[in-house]
């Protein structure tokens, strides 16, 4: 029987592939119109250099550019490039098509609800607060607040009993085949991979840990349902 449903945040949840182009887009922009001298082809490539080096929490791209641009540090052009990344999160961050209506769904059907993320906390539930989805959920397990990021077992460990759970009793849905399936596969979770976003395509080598495969996050509602009828005829 299932009787909690776990979720991963980024490009589960929330939309953020999308989001995070057109923010990082419209930085750059912001800091050429404040006289950056350089074309936005290459000041674009650099901050994605910078991103694949250091992460994407990283809380000085846009000083570091400047040195990667061999430029002399402007704090004007940062401040422009942080407003225009942040105005542009602000404005366009929102959910997956079909959460709020999964959510919905999947709480009538009086299933417990978590969130396993990894990430910052502060940035994490910025997110979860401001899209309006907190009330949803029962659990909220963010990785640099617990100290270990998915995949591994103890930040799955801590969202079951948070929860009260067994892993047998849960469904983990994520987009990562590696953080999120083959995790939760590894404490004894259902898993159900969501194909979507940047990494719809990686880490192929661990689609076999997916037990269920979806396009639509609408689709998990129906997959608790099936597996609690089989379990129920059995």
């Amino acid at each position: 029987m299932i009787r909690a449903v776990f979720f991963d945040l980024d490009d589960t949840l929330i939309d953020t592939t999308e989001l995070a182009e057109r923010a990082r887009r419209q930085a750059i922009s912001n800091m050429i119109r404040e006289g950056l001298p350089v074309s936005f082809e290459e000041a674009y490539g650099e901050l994605m250099e910078l991103i694949k080096e250091y992460g994407s929490n990283f809380p000085h791209h846009f000083d570091y550019l400047l040195r990667r641009l061999d430029l002399q540090y402007n704090p004007k052009w940062v401040a422009a490039g942080v407003i225009g990344y942040h105005n542009t999160k602000f404005t366009y961050l929102n959910t997956v098509r079909g959460v709020r209506k999964t959510l919905l769904k999947l709480r009538e059907m009086g299933v417990k609800l978590g969130i396993i993320t990894d990430g910052n906390p502060i940035k994490q539930w910025e997110k979860i607060l401001r899209t309006d989805i907190d009330d949803y959920f029962d659990s909220v397990i963010v990785s640099d607040f617990l100290g270990v990021k998915k995949p591994h077992s103890k930040i799955f460990e801590k969202a079951l009993s948070t929860c009260g759970v067994k892993a047998e009793e849960s469904l983990m849905v994520g987009d990562r085949l590696y953080t999120d399936i083959y995790g939760a596969k590894q404490v004894g979770m259902t898993t159900v991979w969501f194909r979507y976003g940047r990494h719809a395509n990686d880490d192929l080598d661990y689609l076999p840990y997916a037990d269920f495969t979806v396009k639509e996050i609408t689709e998990i509602p129906e997959i608790v349902r099936g597996l609690n009828s089989e379990e129920q005829l059995e």
